[in-house]
């Protein structure tokens, strides 16, 4: 137990989120719990993970989360060792928290992503049809997030760009999609910025410099690709090219790596297979397959075309990680909270206050 390493995970605490900074003791190493001397609230060590109040060890759940994570039936795992379905679904439901809060906190941080390429999958449920739209960075194979819709609409693609925009840092962008329409409304509303000019009103809303899109349509007769047109919606071809061979070398205008990416979602979530009686019941528990697949995928899968000479995933080639993270590394990683804010009152703050803001809001290097 190293209390330098933990943050006070009290939403109430001013210390919350922050380590290093003495506030933490050990409060019993018997049942592992910690200590904050700031807020005096004692918690777990395994607060704010997957293994919270869980009585069955780790590693099983580990055990079970890996297999659920790379396709094995459920029915098949149930039978192997004998845990109910809803204890199942409820180690699910927590891989698929701490995935999103892992994915927001590490890949949603603003980088350089160079080119993207979206694409939407049809997935049968029991109650109809719903969609799933993917991103991921195509230099990195770094999958940038998804989001499920019953309708392959603007709200749908918007969401998806939204999620693309706080991954990116304003540097030139290659967006490469199919044919949706909506797409190409979505990205140009999306990519911009307010400018503040002191006056009352709405500011305007300025669009990104240097975002280019480009659409791969494709047309099929008797389930068979017969023709591919590629179409340059913004930003000149040179420019275009240039992002291109920077993200993926030799080659032209496509959407093979996010049309790749979609055969390991395939593969491990049984709703997304085809012709399968595995359907989806609700789109929160398909979203939340979604996110475990997605962050085992870019945490602890090596991919075979980032490095010949060693096992690197694509969080190791986005920087955001220097090593391949096992599925307990996930699982026990702690999510930091957002810094305490002082409120905001009108007049001079107290000496309390004020001793408060010079303590904890201030930079810690």
């Amino acid at each position: 137990m190293d209390p330098t390493t933990v943050f006070c995970p009290n939403g109430n605490c001013h210390a919350r989120g922050q380590t290093g900074q003495g506030n933490i003791g050990i409060h019993s190493r018997k049942a592992q719990r910690f200590i904050c001397h700031e807020c005096h609230k004692t918690f777990s060590a395994t607060t704010g993970t997957v293994f919270y109040r869980l009585r069955t060890a780790a590693e099983t759940v580990v055990l079970i989360v890996t297999l659920l994570a790379h396709g094995c039936p459920v029915h098949a795992i149930v039978a192997a060792f004998g845990f109910d379905e809803r204890t199942r679904a409820d180690w699910w439901a927590r891989s698929g928290r701490q995935g999103q809060g892992v994915h927001a906190y590490l890949v949603e941080q603003p980088r350089d992503l160079g080119q993207v390429q979206a694409d939407e999958l049809r997935v049968k449920t029991q109650g109809g049809i719903v969609w799933m739209a993917l991103a991921m960075m195509v230099k990195t194979r770094v999958w940038l997030g998804g989001e499920v819709s019953e309708q392959r609409d603007m709200p749908l693609i918007r969401r998806l760009i939204e999620r693309v925009r706080r991954c990116a840092a304003r540097r030139p962008l290659l967006v490469c999609t199919d044919g949706l329409v909506s797409s190409i409304r979505a990205i140009r509303e999306t990519c911009r910025d307010p400018v503040h000019t002191g006056k009352g009103g709405r500011p305007r809303l300025r669009p990104w410099r240097n975002v280019l899109i480009a659409h791969v349509v494709k047309r099929s007769e008797r389930r068979r690709v017969i023709d591919t047109e590629r179409r340059i919606v913004d930003g000149t071809p040179a420019r275009v090219e240039t992002l291109r061979r920077r993200s993926q070398g030799d080659g032209v205008i496509n959407t093979a790596s996010i049309e790749r990416l979609n055969a390991p979602f395939r593969e491990r979530l049984a709703p997304l297979a085809r012709r399968c009686r595995a359907l989806a019941r609700y789109t929160v528990t398909l979203h939340e397959g979604m996110v475990v697949v997605g962050t085992v995928y870019n945490f602890c899968t090596p991919h075979a075309s980032l490095s010949h000479t060693q096992q690197t995933t694509p969080a190791m080639a986005a920087g955001i990680t220097d090593h391949c993270w096992t599925m307990h590394e996930l699982l026990s990683f702690h999510v930091p909270l957002s810094r305490w804010a002082p409120p905001k009152r009108r007049g001079r703050p107290s000496r309390a206050l004020q001793h408060l803001i010079e303590r904890w809001c201030r930079d810690h290097g």
